[in-house]
């Protein structure tokens, strides 16, 4: 293991004994199961048992209610706190136990943190998968308690109450908040401490590191012969389907109908299918116009529009053509060619869109995306009412980060609604909202559709400058994977979902080059460009034989939508198989080269050292003004380290404050959905500073917003790592070491320094040392 002097004090308690119990500032430990520890801390438990869990430790699980109930079982009990200093709670959970269940804390009767996205998150939000977070280890989980409740006071009455899952995109209370049918996962114990960096106690058993993992001996090929079978099976279903078909069949069959393995290769079936499809859709757009703003037969109605329509019109104009100077009936009680009816319904579509873009990136290029794609199907139809080339490709090119991403049109030209200089995605490739973004960040699919929107024919290269920019972002997003098993024990990369915004589940999904999506294979992107970079991670995915068990976990959704993203799956492996061997890999993965890896703009920090991996967002969940939270995971061999904590930030004040609502769920967008009883967010009621707000942006405190919450200036002492990072374009800061530190590394360079002042810190640039401590 490679290390800096001060990590062999901080973690390498297996080596060496700690100096004393306040190591790391431990106030206080709750061991679950452990009838003096317990008694010692007065817990109370209420629908809960004792079982012997991982190593065979004790630990307490918290049980279903004997009548369904969304709540489960709690535990009450009273723990130490500083009262002068910040404490921080920390729960050890066990790494291969598997469980969709919430673990929420409380502290004198009110929640700490949020149960969905908030920037105080849970004590644990459980996983929707199978996958084990840290298999055969533990993981600890880390949360600051609120400064208000502990000042003054030495010790607090805690609960640990127990709910079931949830679906975040539930509407009514029983879609979102599902029922709790089963234990929990177990509470093994629970600590308090003034040092955010958590320290294991050297008496703590910790698991075994595995050695050189296994690689996956199953499925193989096969998997691609299942594959084409139930490509052939949907579209032979959609050519003798009685009733019209949707939008988004028949952008699947116009897409199939360029793949020569499948059944609609070139079948004329197909195109009557099609051409009575399409006349459907013009009949139902006359009888309601609204249908060019929202189809609900597509995904998320209001971002696809009829775009599906005119991508299907570009695909097919060959043996369209013949057919669209016919007379049709126009719904409405008159008739019209063809080539009239959808060149209409695609202007309008595209228009409306152009009016109400969004801001997100991914719902952004997806919007875009269908503008675009409107705008084909109407340059194939009626040359003359499309928008040329440069005037709608400045939409993806907007989307995707190449130029600045105005907003929507108006009449008085863009609303500019986050300024006149805000892109969507980093210099160096990372999307850009709140921070990093996880899962809803991997948008190497959606940036490999509009690359594909742009070939002139199927097959015919596209646009250069968005290849550039989709090798620029698979090389930024392979950072964020870092080596772990599979769900089965075999050598994999997972990628990073902890400190990314819009992500609440751990670990995530296994990943190389790109993430398997609805609309998007993990060759995908690779197949479109055949970068050497992109190449070898893919290369690498197969030497792990992850790959096929990519493409049968996929298949176990049998929705059109998955159908439709593995239609070309076959072609992209035989592609990508026939390239010559790649000596690039995954960033992360064990053996290859030290590094720091980070962007100013998102606030972000990853490194690689030695075996340890550390990825950091110090610009996190500042929705509505500065809240002085950074998140951190920290990955070493024998235990998995997750936690939010206190950072310095400087920044530029507006003079505006943010007051904390009393929200217990969401922590955004008024609070979601309302919990029934009387519940109370020990969070409420802190006032948070707003930074200063670009001129020309409009702005209300409250308001959710790009700049609000943002830092020019972070500070981050997380264990053996102090981290100083500067957002701003044109301003120098300075990075203090702290009191009693005179020697680190710099990890950037690898450069010892004597830190005799502070260092200056450069615009755009960030500076992470590894501390020594004086001997």
């Amino acid at each position: 293991m490679k290390t800096c002097p001060l990590f062999l004090i901080y973690t390498s308690v297996f080596l060496l004994a700690l100096p004393s119990a306040k190591a790391g500032g431990l106030m206080d430990t709750l061991v679950f199961g452990n009838r003096d520890s317990e008694q010692q801390h007065q817990v109370q438990c209420d629908a809960c048992d004792v079982i012997k869990g991982g190593l065979d430790e004790p630990a307490r699980r918290l049980l279903p209610s004997k009548t369904e109930s969304w709540e489960g079982g709690h535990i009450s009990f009273l723990l130490n706190v500083d009262p002068d200093k910040p404490t921080y709670v920390t729960i050890r959970l066990w790494g291969s136990d598997t469980n969709s269940n919430r673990l929420i804390l409380f502290c004198e009767g009110k929640q700490i943190g949020y149960r969905h996205l908030g920037d105080v998150d849970l004590l644990d939000f459980g996983s929707d998968s199978d996958a084990p977070g840290y298999n055969g280890r533990f993981f600890y989980n880390t949360s600051p308690l609120p400064v208000s409740m502990t000042k003054g006071r030495t010790n607090l009455h805690f609960e640990v109450r127990s709910i079931g899952r949830i679906w975040p995109y539930g509407t009514a209370f029983a879609q979102y908040q599902k029922p709790m049918t089963e234990p929990t996962r177990g509470l093994y114990r629970l600590y308090t401490h003034t040092d955010a960096f958590f320290v294991p106690p050297a008496d703590e058993k910790q698991g075994k590191v595995p050695g050189d993992p296994p690689v996956r001996k199953e499925p193989g090929p096969e998997v691609l012969d299942q594959l084409k079978l139930r490509i052939n099976h949907e579209i032979n279903g959609l050519l003798a389907a009685d009733k019209p078909l949707t939008q988004m069949q028949m952008q699947f069959l116009a897409r199939a109908y360029h793949v020569k393995w499948s059944a609609a290769w070139h079948n004329q079936r197909m195109i009557e299918k099609v051409i009575d499809g399409l006349d459907h859709i013009y009949v139902a757009y006359r009888q309601n116009p609204r249908l060019a703003e929202s189809d609900p037969a597509t995904p998320n109605p209001d971002w696809f529009g009829l775009g599906p329509s005119g991508d299907v019109v570009r695909l097919l104009i060959g043996p369209l053509t013949p057919h669209l100077d016919e007379d049709i009936n126009d719904g409405v009680g008159g008739k019209v060619k063809r080539r009239d009816g959808f060149s209409a319904m695609l202007q309008a579509s595209r228009d409306w869109h152009r009016r109400h873009r969004r801001l997100y990136t991914n719902q952004s290029m997806i919007t875009d995306l269908y503008i675009y794609l409107a705008n084909r199907g109407i340059a194939v139809l009626e040359p003359a009412k499309a928008l040329t080339e440069p005037d709608v490709r400045h939409y993806l090119y907007e989307s995707v980060g190449l130029q600045p991403w105005l907003g929507s049109d108006t009449d008085n030209g863009p609303a500019k609604p986050v300024g006149d200089n805000y892109y969507q995605l980093t210099d160096k490739g990372l999307t850009k909202e709140l921070g990093f973004v996880g899962y809803y960040g991997e948008v190497l699919d959606w940036v490999t559709q509009i690359y594909d929107a742009t070939r002139p024919d199927p097959g015919q290269p596209g646009d250069k400058t968005i290849a550039s920019q989709l090798e620029k972002i698979a090389h930024t997003r392979a950072v964020f994977r870092y080596p772990m098993l599979d769900a089965d024990g075999n050598r994999a990369m997972r990628a990073e979902t902890i400190i990314g915004w819009r992500d609440a589940h751990y670990p995530g999904e296994v990943t190389y080059g790109e993430r398997v999506s609805w609309d998007g294979s993990a060759l995908y992107a690779v197949a479109a460009t055949l970068d050497p970079e992109a190449v070898g991670y893919a290369q690498q995915m197969f030497s792990d034989n992850q790959f096929f068990k990519s493409v049968e976990d996929r298949m176990k959704d049998k929705s059109l939508r998955v159908t439709a993203e593995l239609l070309e799956v076959p072609d992209q492996y035989e592609l990508l198989k026939a390239q010559p061997p790649s000596s690039h890999r995954v960033p992360m993965t064990a053996g290859r080269p030290d590094f720091v890896w980070a962007d100013e703009e998102d606030g972000v920090v990853a490194l690689k050292h030695g075996d340890e991996m550390l990825y950091a967002s110090l610009y996190w969940r500042a929705r509505n003004a500065i809240n002085f939270l950074a998140r951190t995971h920290y990955i070493v061999p024998r235990f998995d380290r997750i936690a939010v904590s206190w950072e310095k930030t400087e920044f530029e004040p507006s003079g505006l404050t943010f007051t904390r609502p009393d929200w217990v769920n969401f922590g955004f967008g008024g609070g979601g959905l309302r919990y029934p009883g009387d519940l109370h967010s020990a969070l409420a009621g802190e006032e948070l500073p707003i930074a200063k707000i670009p001129e020309g942006v409009r702005f209300r405190p409250g308001d959710e917003n790009v700049y609000a919450g943002k830092g020019s200036f972070y500070t981050l002492r997380y264990g053996p790592f102090l981290i100083g990072m500067n957002m701003t374009k044109d301003k120098t800061y300075e990075l203090s070491p702290p009191a009693g530190v005179r020697k680190a590394q710099e990890l950037v360079s690898g450069k010892r320094v004597v830190l005799r002042a502070p260092l200056k810190v450069a615009p755009r640039s960030t500076i992470v040392l590894c501390l020594e401590k004086e001997t």
